[in-house]
């Protein structure tokens, strides 16, 4: 499997940290996090292959769905990364609307969202 550059886009320090941690060591991809989604656009000319977003980014604006607004830019700026949104978000809507965005995944934070970004990643980066 070839080298790829994933982005972890989350205001919680400490899930981006460990999610990157996680991935860096699961996989052989270089693996960056970011807690602003002003940080990860300022990056984007780096081309990630993948971003794993949080859709509510409480430190950017008030707008609990200030992941949407970055979705939105990343999608304008270049529209073949992968996107996988990240949410605590249960409602069905909510998960329809990112993807309608543009996010091709939308996964619950919880127990096991480690290991459902693992069979993403795998799935979308082979």
């Amino acid at each position: 499997m070839a080298t790829k550059k994933i982005f972890i886009v989350d205001d919680d320090v400490m899930l981006a940290t460990m999610l990157a941690d996680h991935l860096r060591t699961t996989f052989p991809h270089d693996v960056t996090a970011f807690h602003t989604g002003e940080d990860c656009l300022a990056h984007l000319n780096e081309h990630p292959d993948l971003v794993v977003l949080d859709y509510h980014l409480n430190n950017t604006v008030k707008d609990a769905a200030d992941g949407l607004r970055i979705l939105e830019k990343i999608k304008k700026m270049d529209r073949s990364v992968h996107v996988i949104m990240l949410s605590s978000q249960t409602q069905y809507g909510v998960a329809l609307q990112t993807v309608a965005k543009g996010a091709e995944q939308y996964v619950l934070k919880g127990k096991d969202q480690f290991d459902q970004i693992d069979r993403i990643v795998k799935e979308m980066l082979a």
